[in-house]
């Protein structure tokens, strides 16, 4: 068996030529014994896996690459197979869609107690709510790979090195970072604006003329596959998912009425929390609250969101650019950020920074007496005083 899975493994590699790195990389204690990397389909995480196992291989490291979705394994018992990969003075074990093995969560327990191996493995995001209530999440690391940020997309796209920034930074040097960034002979607002529309999975450098289809595909199949095989929600029933995704396109995140997306989904209100939940758990939509505290905190989101303005422009008709701005923003910042909405202004961040989303010429009323307040501003590539670029909040990550 052993054999199969390395002239597999080679076989891939020989076809495989990415060179460039996610964000993760930089994120991520290799030396851990467990390793989970998290995320939607199409964000990269097999690519990532390849790209260790690359590193792996020119150390002299012995490795196997797994994908358990492999046909061939169907019956064939994961601890026998580890068993012997260890025995043949296996070090790393590699492993691509757990989700598709059964009982997953006790094999890789097993695995972590009884192997002296390190294991590094990939899964639908919806894979966290299961891993959060099993002994499992006491062994592994996780990490969440998104999508690509906008500093991401510019830099694959232009072959170029553009830094990161924390919030900070952006906040209170954006003059001297939008500078640094427009020195790059980049048309940076014709550049943010074809990431809002197809920037965000990486898969779209391959797949340029047929883009949307494959997002919906692979959307779809986060549904029917991954979210069914996990026993989250019954095959009939996906149907639903779906048709509440394209309900959230025709409601503002300003005003969520539950009833009407529950009416127009055919979804009880009683299910409807729980499909929500799924979905933004596989980075489909995006939540978020008012800062809330103790037994007044609501478990309902205050705003629905797409996950992402791909997503808008994928499923939505004329989506209003409010909204398109107001995704970007939540999207990138709620990566590693504490997001909430605001009665004043649009957002907070960490609960300390007042943010109001708008458009060039938008002013300070909504936030004037306000501590820490900024307005994000779109279609203007430098900005003043406390007024940033919306841009910016790409190269945060």
């Amino acid at each position: 068996m052993i054999d199969n899975l390395l002239k597999y493994q080679n076989r891939l590699l020989k076809t495989f030529k990415i060179e460039y790195r996610r964000y993760i990389f930089d994120e991520i204690n290799f030396d851990d014994k467990m390793i989970a990397i998290f995320g939607a389909r199409g964000v990269g995480k097999t690519t990532t896996l390849f790209q260790y196992l690359l590193e792996l291989q020119s150390k002299n490291k012995n490795v196997l690459y797994i994908s358990l979705d492999y046909p061939f394994l169907s019956g064939v018992d994961l601890i026998d197979i580890v068993e012997e990969f260890v025995d043949n003075g296996g070090e790393y074990l590699l492993l691509d869609e757990v989700h598709r093995y059964n009982d997953f969560s006790s094999y890789l327990k097993t695995i972590y107690d009884l192997f002296d191996i390190n294991v590094i493995f990939t899964s639908s995001s919806a894979t966290s709510l299961l891993n959060a209530k099993s002994d499992l999440s006491r062994r592994v690391t996780l990490y969440n790979l998104y999508g690509f940020s906008f500093r991401e997309f510019l830099e694959i796209k232009h072959n170029i090195k553009l830094d990161k920034y924390n919030i900070e930074d952006i906040l209170n040097d954006h003059i001297t970072i939008s500078n640094n960034i427009i020195d790059k002979n980049l048309n940076i607002l014709k550049e943010f604006k074809e990431y809002l529309e197809i920037g965000y999975y990486p898969f779209y450098f391959d797949k340029k003329t047929s883009y949307y289809q494959n997002l919906i595909n692979t959307i779809n199949l986060t549904i029917d596959l991954d979210l069914t095989t996990l026993g989250l929600i019954e095959q009939k029933y996906t149907y639903k998912l779906k048709k509440l995704l394209e309900v959230v396109c025709q409601s503002s995140p300003f005003e969520v009425n539950y009833t009407k997306i529950a009416t127009a989904s055919e979804i009880s209100r009683a299910k409807l929390y729980d499909y929500i939940t799924f979905l933004n758990d596989g980075q489909m939509l995006l939540l978020l609250d008012e800062p809330i505290k103790g037994i007044k905190k609501i478990n309902k989101p205050a705003k629905i969101y797409l996950n992402n303005t791909n997503l808008l422009f994928a499923y939505c008709q004329n989506s209003k650019t409010g909204t398109i701005r107001e995704t970007f923003f939540a999207n990138q910042v709620s990566q590693n950020h504490k997001l909430h909405i605001s009665n004043k202004g649009d957002f907070t961040i960490d609960t300390k920074y007042h943010l109001e989303i708008g458009g060039k010429n938008k002013g300070f009323e909504q936030i004037k007496d306000m501590e820490d307040s900024f307005v994000v501003a779109d279609d203007i590539k430098i900005g003043n005083g406390n007024k940033v670029p919306l841009f910016l909040f790409g190269f945060l990550y």
